[in-house]
């Protein structure tokens, strides 16, 4: 009994230590995505996505990077866009964007993993969306898609799409006064704690499967599997095998690099810790969420065309960063035992906990409890007030 509670009190440790790394690149990254999202409406989203055409791409890409990292949300808003005349293909690559380029995941990267994982994201994201693209002209057809909206119409219940369907933006006058504004500032915080509460649970879930991971498997185990023995292998088998483990892992959203960073450490390549990272949108519960919204063969081809993309991508990014000397050359993602001490990190939290409570506080007192009740219920009840 004492070696469980002590292999649990590590396991613990281990999730703490990560959460307190990361806690202020949290706070930094949701209240980035609170003020983006403040200004960008996602009303005119099905309008702008007609087609699969580079333009539609793009925008849909810079769409998915200014709205929220809950992949539950992005799918659900997804759906939404298609449902309303977007292209099929535009709607899965704005639906990629926001869990894979959002600012939040690549700062909490940069935290755990360095500067050249966040750089990685940034480069191999937009490949995947290019290579998702071409698979989908190539192989998806008319008859499945049409087969895939006629599902869609029926509106079976996701998750969070009433957060989804929340649209707060300010969109009169300038970027700057609209963020001056008090509604801008309103936005704000209610984008934030939404945020916040739409991810809690897989940012926990990550932290504690990681701090396990870190405490309990041993790192001969990682070597052996991630073929650490083998250089060449391995850099085919990490983007191979990292989207497997994503898949059985249940975690998504951000709550995947700490994860990540114990894999890093392990032993998976470069390139598999990106693939790893770009499959949040294929864990288990999101590939229930296909079945649901678009039918079983849908859901099939997103789960196949999703991961060819992301081994590739993931194989590319090995390559190209292997090729100009920016792969790292230690394993030093910070998994480490509980510390807190007056250091930097502290100093940050700190920081960041106060521009965090003063959010919280202006979220309360403009009804933003009222609005949290609705995110997990069906878009038509969430109301928005700007």
């Amino acid at each position: 009994m004492e070696a469980v509670l002590s292999g649990l009190g590590h396991a613990l440790s281990l999730g703490f230590a990560m959460f307190w790394e990361i806690l202020w690149a949290l706070i930094l990254g949701f209240t980035l995505s609170g003020v983006v999202q403040a200004v960008v409406s996602k009303g005119e989203m099905s309008r702008l996505l007609p087609d699969d055409s580079p333009r539609s791409l793009c925008i849909a890409s810079g769409l998915g990077a200014a709205s929220s990292s809950c992949s539950y949300a992005a799918v659900a808003l997804a759906r939404s866009i298609f449902r309303k005349g977007a292209s099929f293909t535009a709607a899965m690559a704005f639906q990629f964007a926001s869990t894979n380029l959002v600012i939040e995941l690549g700062v909490i990267m940069a935290v755990l993993l360095g500067w050249q994982f966040t750089l990685a994201e940034f480069v191999g994201g937009p490949l995947m969306i290019v290579l998702l693209a071409a698979a989908f002209r190539l192989l998806l057809r008319r008859r499945l898609v049409e087969e895939a909206r006629h599902q869609a119409d029926r509106g079976v219940q996701g998750r969070m799409e009433g957060h989804a369907g929340m649209d707060m933006a300010v969109t009169d006058g300038s970027i700057w006064s609209r963020l001056g504004s008090a509604k801008g500032f309103t936005a704000t915080s209610h984008y934030f704690v939404m945020d916040w509460a739409s991810v809690w649970v897989d940012i926990a879930a990550g932290l504690l499967i990681a701090g396990a991971l870190g405490a309990w498997v041993p790192e001969q185990f990682w070597q052996g599997f991630f073929l650490v023995d083998h250089p060449l292998l391995a850099k085919l088998w990490g983007p191979l095998v990292g989207p497997i483990v994503a898949v059985v892992s249940f975690v998504c959203s951000i709550g995947n690099v700490p994860l990540a960073a114990v894999l890093w450490n392990g032993g998976i390549s470069f390139g598999g810790v990106i693939a790893f990272i770009f499959a949040d949108l294929i864990v288990l519960p999101v590939l229930d969420i296909y079945r649901r919204y678009y039918g079983w063969r849908m859901a099939g081809f997103l789960l196949a065309s999703f991961y060819a993309t992301m081994v590739a991508a993931g194989l590319v990014v090995e390559l190209l960063f292997g090729a100009v000397g920016l792969v790292p050359d230690q394993r030093a993602a910070k998994v480490v035992e509980a510390s807190v001490t007056w250091n930097y990190t502290t100093i940050l939290n700190l920081v960041f906990l106060t521009l965090a409570a003063v959010l919280v506080m202006r979220f309360l007192r403009t009804g933003g409890p009222a609005m949290l009740k609705m995110m997990g219920g069906p878009p038509a009840h969430a109301g928005s007030d700007g």
